[in-house]
């Protein structure tokens, strides 16, 4: 630091306690809007897909993630992967963690799927990645872990009781496979692309997941898409707020070594979401759903804790 300016002492540079409680401040700060974004992004889909779509809206939103991205790691001079095989990894990567996630989710919200349970069945995350990663790399499960599991799948099941399937069950299907997606990607993220630079790992992985909906939305939705500003504010929020912003929040906590706090806070998103669906939606939940989010929460909270 002294090398700026050699004309004053290297402790003349120390943080003050100001600048040190914008720190601590900004740091504190970083699991609440994590929250705030990514419970936002069923509201967001929920409001979009009225006038396009879920694949058509995927490839609008994955397209400007993968364009804002790309063209940050190129002015910025982002490291990119040196070998084919690492391209490889990311893509594969991009194709669970987005497209299969995101395409079931979009379609369980199109068929009726409130963004309060959508919000639910993503918040049992932690515990399905747990899950996962004991049975494909040999994790071990702790007592408490299995507890939290149950409760959790215990929550959902109280939440599917209050809304029987019925004519629902391919709603319910669909996030389930979107979760499976999720956790799929993230193991795989965590075995094979650890060290992916923020911009050009995700810009890739958007970029490829473009295209692939791209090629599905093409012949199925013929790209239909009803400019209406609901959905132009829709797509610009979920494409550079919750594509971007709330990813990069997730990697970068979990960099800090901040794993088990961002396992946690999952627990809060489904409350979240349903809250946000109620205030902006009108979507209600009876009693019995919402004792059925408090055994999921209670159970996500109980798999983060030490």
């Amino acid at each position: 630091m002294s090398a700026l300016s050699p004309c004053l002492p290297a402790q003349s540079f120390r943080p003050g306690p100001l600048a040190r409680l914008a720190a601590a401040v900004a740091a504190s700060s970083l699991p609440l809007l994590f929250i705030l974004l990514w419970s936002s992004g069923y509201v967001a889909g929920k409001l979009a897909l009225p006038h396009t779509g879920p694949l058509t809206l995927l490839t609008l939103r994955f397209g400007l993630a993968a364009v804002v991205l790309l063209a940050l790691a190129m002015a910025t001079d982002a490291p990119w992967p040196h070998r084919a095989r690492a391209w490889g990894h990311l893509a594969v990567v991009g194709l669970l963690m987005q497209v299969l996630h995101f395409s079931c989710i979009y379609f369980a919200l199109r068929w009726g799927l409130s963004a309060g349970v959508a919000g639910l069945l993503i918040g049992l995350m932690p515990l399905a990645t747990a899950l996962g990663a004991h049975l494909w790399l040999a994790e071990r499960l702790s007592g408490r872990q299995w507890a939290a599991l149950l409760g959790g799948l215990a929550g959902v099941g109280l939440v599917v009781a209050d809304k029987p399937l019925g004519g629902a069950w391919a709603s319910y299907a669909a996030a389930g496979l979107g979760l499976l997606g999720l956790v799929a990607g993230t193991l795989y993220q965590k075995r094979f692309c650890a060290h992916m630079d923020l911009r050009s790992g995700a810009g890739i992985q958007m970029a490829v997941s473009a295209l692939a909906v791209a090629a599905l939305a093409g012949p199925t939705e013929h790209f239909a898409v009803d400019w209406h500003l609901e959905l132009v504010g829709a797509w610009l929020w979920l494409g550079l707020v919750n594509s971007i912003g709330a990813f990069s929040l997730m990697f970068i906590m979990i960099r800090r070594g901040q794993a088990g706090q961002v396992a946690r806070l999952f627990f809060l998103i489904p409350g979240v979401s349903a809250l946000m669906g109620f205030v902006l939606l009108g979507e209600r939940l009876s009693p019995l759903a919402l004792a059925g989010f408090a055994v999921s929460a209670l159970a996500v909270c109980l798999a983060g804790k030490k």
